[in-house]
């Protein structure tokens, strides 16, 4: 428990020792948006890395470019497995003394266990400084300002809202995440009490994870809690915008980064569905996706899975879903509010009518084009 949980109205998150909502979910996401709310993100994880060595160190193992970042940068950057799936989304900013890693909740104390156990001769140390330090986030406006004027340790800059250096974006067009503005402030975990006054004095509003997910949905903004599973790669949720530096040197998983970008495609792809018909009940996280009219047969087999749903302020219900490349992009689909991949069986919850937003596109992928190799001559005789 924290500060923020001691808030007036707050009622914690499934699970989490954070507040998913303080009494007006839709006032405070809408406040959010505006730049006039903070989220307590408390609960998720912070990774200290020192020494000389810190950043190339870093940048040999993860997804993104990092050497030669200056003090303040923000980066996004993952750690794969050799086949190229997702197993650490990382946060990054370096203050010139040390890269600080912001992970979410679970990942601190794995990360900072491989990474100890990749240290060999080199000049860096790593510290889980999750008990220590704590992040509030806040979108450009009035609250970014109070928490810089708090004095914290350090912010990361979510790079969402573009394409950074190296990287490549498979929607067409502009990107639902383009006005993304989001801003994580460090501060010492003693210090949350502090950072919770300025919502007790007026001067900004407390916001729960709802408003916050809510948000990350209709900027289709991945996040390793929300979306990853244990088959995820980058390319499937068009994170090579931000994580993937696609000519740097060799790292781990970079082979399978290289090959779906240059001549395959991502087996899934990710959609926003609006939600037809909403009748008030969201589908959860994990709830199986159809074809229209299949959603009712127990013999029908699923085309996706939803990772997050949210009630938005002015969209209404909207959803996140990787689905199976081969769903035609302009395809009605349909799910079953309440139901999971694990209780696929169950014939409760209301069916739901979803159009398809495409983020990645089914032909994502596959930049080069293989030339036929020419047949050569038959030989004589």
């Amino acid at each position: 428990m924290t500060a923020f949980t001691e808030l007036p109205g707050a009622v914690l998150a499934e699970g989490r020792a954070v507040a998913s909502h303080y009494g007006e979910p839709l006032i405070e996401q809408r406040a959010l948006d505006q730049g006039n709310a903070i989220v307590d993100l408390s609960h998720n994880g912070i990774v200290i890395v020192s020494g000389e060595d810190r950043l190339s160190w870093l940048h040999s193992m993860t997804s993104q470019h990092l050497l030669g970042l200056q003090p303040g940068d923000s980066v996004e950057t993952m750690l794969l497995d050799p086949n190229g799936r997702i197993e650490r989304v990382i946060r990054l900013v370096d203050d010139g003394a040390q890269s600080w890693l912001l992970v979410d909740e679970g990942s601190a104390a794995p990360l900072a266990e491989f990474l100890n156990r990749m240290r060999f001769a080199l000049r860096v140390e790593v510290r889980d400084v999750s008990d220590e330090f704590a992040s509030v986030l806040a979108f450009d406006g009035t609250a970014a300002e109070a928490l810089r004027s708090a004095g914290p340790v350090v912010a990361w800059r979510d790079p969402w809202a573009a394409v950074t250096n190296g990287g490549v974006q498979y929607a067409r067009g502009s990107h639902p995440g383009e006005a993304w503005s989001a801003t994580q402030f460090v501060f010492e975990r003693n210090r949350l009490g502090d950072i919770a006054q300025l919502v007790r004095a007026g001067r900004v509003r407390a916001a729960g994870l709802s408003a916050l997910d809510a948000l990350e949905v209709r900027a289709c903004r991945p996040s390793q809690h929300g979306e990853v599973d244990e088959r995820s790669i980058p390319h499937e949720f068009d994170w090579m915008r931000t994580a993937v530096h696609l000519s740097k040197g060799c790292y781990r998983g970079q082979e399978t980064i290289a090959k779906v970008h240059n001549l395959g495609h991502p087996p899934r792809r990710l959609a926003l569905l609006h939600l037809d018909g909403f009748g008030g009940e969201l589908p959860v996280g994990g709830a199986l996706v159809y074809r229209q009219g299949e959603a009712a047969d127990p013999e029908s087999r699923p085309v996706g899975r939803v990772t997050r749903a949210a009630l938005h302020h002015e969209w209404g219900g909207i959803a996140l879903a990787l689905l199976k490349r081969s769903v035609p992009e302009d395809a009605v689909l349909e799910l079953r509010a309440g139901e999971t991949g694990s209780d696929a069986d169950s014939v409760a919850g209301q069916i739901v009518a979803a159009t398809q937003e495409v983020i990645v596109p089914s032909d994502a992928g596959a930049t080069r084009k293989v030339l036929p190799t020419a047949k050569l001559p038959k030989r004589a005789g």
